[in-house]
């Protein structure tokens, strides 16, 4: 069984590549740390090119991708870490769904329905949505996510990174194929149609699927 703590899940490529990240700016996000801990955790390669990238890493690195897209900086992402970290007592809290942001600052949720600015405890700030929480999905009574969509790829066929299936590589989240089989076909020529039939997908999904992972 796959830990999402402690087992490697994606090389380094592959995160870069399935999160649409500069692998520059994600190996600065492995190598930093934040409250004693690293912003994006690995694991140690056995051999070379080995998955390096635990699911929670894989989490994390969303998660800071999203953040600087809605204009957070760096270091303003690595003080919230650490306040988010020391309050609940994890190394993982950029992950936890008890944390959410307005796209100005990283709010802790404190199990009461109550969102609180994580650096100066301020007033709770009312309606805020963290766009970026929809992508991540928890088990019940788990504060950490099991498995990731990728916002790339559009709702009608959702793709998802989920450690139970597929060996981490993105999956359709309906029936579990992996997506680099679907396109496979589609690059060696198959019709929409046929490979519609062979993974009992509608046509138009598997179009939409396709023109996703060409642009």
């Amino acid at each position: 069984m796959t830990d999402r703590f402690t087992t490697g899940l994606l090389t380094q490529a592959e995160t870069s590549e399935y999160l649409r990240i500069p692998s520059s700016t994600l190996s600065r996000w492995l190598e930093g740390h934040a409250a004693g801990a690293p912003l994006v955790h690995s694991v140690t390669e056995r051999r070379p090119r080995q998955p390096s990238v635990p699911f929670v890493g894989v989490a994390e690195a969303y998660v800071l991708h999203s953040l600087r897209s809605l204009g957070l900086r760096l270091h303003e992402i690595r003080e919230a870490a650490e306040a988010v970290r020391k309050t609940f007592d994890t190394p993982y809290g950029l992950v936890s769904k008890r944390i959410a942001t307005d796209g100005i600052d990283i709010f802790i949720d404190h199990g009461l329905g109550d969102l609180r600015r994580a650096r100066d405890g301020q007033a709770p700030i009312h309606e805020v949505v963290a766009d970026y929480l929809r992508y991540l999905s928890w088990d019940a009574d788990d504060d950490f996510p099991s498995s990731l969509r990728l916002p790339q790829y559009p709702s009608m066929v959702p793709v998802a990174i989920d450690p139970r299936f597929g060996r981490g590589l993105p999956v359709v989240a309906a029936n579990r194929v992996p997506v680099q089989a679907v396109t496979d076909l589609w690059n060696a020529g198959e019709s929409f149609e046929d490979i519609a039939y062979e993974y009992d997908m509608a046509p138009d999904e598997v179009e939409a699927l396709c023109q996703a992972m060409a642009a």
